[in-house]
């Protein structure tokens, strides 16, 4: 299954320019299968959240409709304060283990009405047996004009020093008329710029590569879960997939129900394991036909619905079930999961995102928390430190960088408790 290996976010709200993991041009570790950012009130959390949310809107939607969704208040309130500059999106990926990696690059600006539009997009990719220097793009879109190349194979070869601006000066000479004539590749102009060219493109069958990723970002899960919306009563019906606000979560118990019965029995007995008191889940459909999600706890005669059972009983519930979904969304995004559960559930879940992780299907899983019990399960590596700097914009570092912690866990003090007792901030400002 695809894997994010890092990601620059600039520009976007607080985050002026953080780098997680890996990028084409570093020598950074990739991020891990489950990562964790953790960090203070107000430092950024939830704007990383919301990045990988606006990305996968836009890809839903267009860049426009993205800038005003979930409150987000249009492209001025999510450009940060005092740029001037495009909000930019650079993802580094890998199909499967084996593939070589691809970036996808994206800016996203004001045009002259003042609408967000799509300024400039890329994806690149370096060829067979090129192990260094810059990869060779096979998608170059500048405000929706541009080459891109058919078939899997080779793009575009620039030189290190070529900039983007200069890719277009040579589009428009004689000799780039004719590469853009040839069976390779093809000259593209979009009717919309306020749609991702990805979005467009990736629906051709001649550009497998740009419908590859097309399908890994519009597959991600970032979740919008709560409880009080798993509560409400759905028009009965099964659902393939448990959504975002995860209204629909007894549609997809249904559907569960249905089509993998013997699978569902042994998801519920595995779930009943793990939270406490509960022994049975089911649905019963009512006669106008909506849909009830019923608990059936240890020790009482009559099930316990959806509607009384506990926040923090019906979030386990929920994050374990999506950890079953016969066929999972590539990447899950999960803000605070920690909010309404018992603190010796934590770990419990931890381990079930880490195990969840390394299946074969497994989804690769990115949460934010601030939760000390949490972080007491995560591994140093899999931990990124989110801080807010003197100028107000946020920077972020990986847990594993700092010597000291990383010995300190190794001998046996748990990373939460450090991070509790501000020690991993200490600990960094010493060490900056």
């Amino acid at each position: 299954m695809a894997k994010i290996e890092g990601i620059r976010i600039k520009n976007f709200r607080a985050l002026k320019d953080i780098t997680i993991g890996k990028l084409w041009n570093t020598s950074t570790k990739p991020i891990t299968p489950l990562t964790a950012v953790i960090g203070k009130n107000g430092v950024g959390k939830s704007t990383i959240f919301d990045a990988f949310g606006f990305l996968a809107d836009c890809m839903r939607y267009d860049v426009e409709e993205a800038c005003d969704m979930r409150g987000r208040g249009g492209f001025n309130r999510i450009r940060s304060m005092g740029v001037s500059d495009p909000i930019e999106f650079e993802i580094y990926y890998k199909e499967n283990p084996k593939s070589r990696p691809i970036t996808y690059e994206i800016a996203i600006d004001l045009d002259r009405s003042e609408r967000p539009f799509v300024l400039r997009e890329r994806l690149r990719q370096r060829r067979v047996g090129q192990k260094h220097g810059r990869p060779f793009s096979f998608l170059v879109l500048n405000e929706g004009k541009g080459l891109v190349w058919k078939g899997d194979f080779a793009g575009i070869s620039l030189d290190d020093n070529l900039e983007i601006i200069d890719i277009f000066a040579f589009i428009d000479s004689q000799d780039a008329q004719n590469i853009a004539e040839s069976a390779e590749t093809e000259r593209v102009e979009l009717n919309n710029r306020r749609k991702l060219g990805i979005s467009t493109l990736g629906s051709l069958k001649q550009h497998p590569r740009i419908s590859k990723f097309r399908e890994f970002i519009e597959g991600w899960y970032v979740s919008y879960f709560t409880p009080n919306a798993s509560r409400s009563l759905p028009l009965a019906g099964p659902h393939r997939h448990l959504n975002s606000e995860g209204d629909n979560l007894g549609n997809y118990v249904q559907y569960l129900e249905r089509e993998h019965k013997d699978r569902f029995k042994r998801i519920l007995n595995s779930i009943s394991n793990k939270i406490p008191g509960i022994e049975k889940i089911d649905t019963m459909k009512t006669p106008d036909g909506r849909l009830l999600l019923r608990f059936n706890d240890r020790g009482f005669n009559d099930p316990f619905y959806a509607q009384q059972v506990s926040d923090g009983t019906l979030k386990t519930f929920a994050y374990l079930l999506l950890l079953e979904d016969p066929s999972p969304a590539p990447f899950l995004c999960i803000e605070e999961p920690e909010n309404g559960l018992y603190h010796r559930l934590l770990e419990i879940l931890v381990e079930e995102f880490r195990n969840h992780t390394k299946s074969t299907k497994g989804s690769q899983i990115f949460v934010t928390t601030h939760q000390p019990y949490f972080v007491d399960a995560l591994k140093p590596e899999e931990v990124w430190i989110l801080e807010k700097g003197i100028d107000g914009f946020s920077n972020i570092r990986r847990a594993s960088e700092i010597d000291l912690v990383r010995n300190l866990v190794d001998e046996g003090l748990l990373l939460g408790s450090l991070w509790y007792s501000d020690y991993l901030d200490e600990v960094k400002n010493n060490a900056l």
